[in-house]
């Protein structure tokens, strides 16, 4: 099987199909900045750039000025392949991926910069710089030589997924029937992210992969994107009783804007808010964020794109990839946050909800850094 996820295809789909320009559909109008947003927000899971270029092309300088526009501090960006795949092939495009972001960096430093202590996203937070925290959402790359995470600490690796969908030699992702929970080797890889103060992440990890991996951590463990499975039950969404365990653990829950929030539908600006609202009143309120799971820049909804989407849906299903309530019209995104400042639009709807300054400012941002020094350390 060929090891490829949906942002994947689409990015090499969508190379000549999808322009971000004014002649396209149009975007969700931003919000003004007003004194009450959050000066520190993080997007627990997101990327520069958008989902019209290839993964590999440059960001476009469209693509750049929408990381100032987004005013995040902090970005998790995944880097990488998912799925099953040879371990030293996997490691390889890990390295060229890192590869391509440091240059990235280097490149604009201006509006990109480097994350590998808590600290380092203040200082992004005082330069204007979106801070990049790099992530693996799948541990198919030193599932046979767990010796590789010491070099994957030093390439800047801060955040593990120890299984995506699939199963691995680590364990079992949230797509196997059988749910048979972490391997010996699985266990023996959380001790060891443990001592390198590496985060753990389970939001794709299987019911019972979860249960050993929160049970073996002696540190916070964290669903960096996900849904809340009491109001729309899917395989990605987690349990009240996960996100209790994972505040109980001094960890944090982050909501994702996915079309498995609304049952298959492209989400909108208030799914978005009831499953923020439904994990604070299961975790409170110092153990919910923001992980998107999508791009920073908008998206141009043309003919061409949702052509080249349904393409992708199907061919997702065809793999064996697809996880339940993937739809042809489920687009990866809230049809009215599609802007760069969409945590500032949530922020404000926060606010008109009722929530207080404090509140707000935890959940876009203030939680997801004390999670990071509590794990990583000064």
């Amino acid at each position: 099987m060929i090891p490829i996820n949906r942002r994947e295809l689409i990015h090499r789909s969508l190379l000549s199909a999808v322009a971000l320009s004014a002649s396209s559909a149009p975007f969700a109008k931003s919000q003004p900045l007003s004194k009450s947003i959050p000066t520190l927000l993080i997007d627990g899971l997101g990327f520069p750039g958008g989902i019209s270029v290839d993964e590999d092309a440059p960001l476009l300088p469209e693509e750049v000025q929408h990381l100032r526009e987004s005013r995040l501090a902090a970005s998790h960006l995944t880097v990488g392949p998912v799925g099953s795949m040879p371990s030293l092939e996997a490691f390889e495009k890990t390295v060229l991926d890192i590869t391509r972001w440091e240059q990235e960096i280097d490149n604009h430093s201006e509006f990109l910069s480097r994350v590998r202590l808590a600290r380092d996203i203040d200082a992004a937070s005082e330069a204007g710089t979106t801070g990049l925290i790099y992530g693996l959402q799948d541990g198919v790359l030193f599932e046979d030589k767990l010796e590789r995470l010491s070099a994957l600490f030093q390439m800047g690796i801060r955040i593990i997924q120890p299984t995506y969908n699939r199963r691995n030699l680590l364990g079992d992702g949230c797509m196997e029937p059988a749910d048979a929970g972490m391997s010996r080797t699985g266990i023996e890889a959380i001790k060891r992210m443990n001592d390198l103060k590496i985060l753990i992440d389970l939001s794709h990890c299987g019911r019972r992969t979860f249960a050993d991996a929160i049970a073996t951590s002696s540190a916070p463990v964290s669903f960096t994107h996900t849904g809340c499975y009491a109001l729309a039950p899917h395989p990605r969404h987690r349990t009240d009783d996960e996100i209790k365990a994972v505040s109980d653990s001094g960890g944090v829950t982050g909501i994702f804007i996915m079309p498995y929030l609304s049952k298959g539908a492209q989400p909108k600006a208030a799914d978005v808010i009831r499953h923020i609202e439904h994990a604070l009143r299961v975790a409170g309120e110092n153990h919910v964020a923001v992980g998107t799971d999508g791009s920073i820049s908008p998206t141009s909804v043309t003919p061409e794109f949702e052509e080249k989407f349904r393409q992708i849906t199907r061919e997702r299903a065809e793999l064996g990839i697809a996880a339940p309530l993937e739809t042809e019209t489920g687009y990866l995104f809230a049809s009215d946050l599609n802007t760069p400042g969409r945590f500032v639009s949530l922020a404000e709807l926060l606010r008109e909800r009722g929530h207080s300054e404090t509140v707000v400012a935890k959940v876009m941002g203030g939680n997801l850094r004390r999670l990071f020094g509590d794990v990583w350390g000064a």
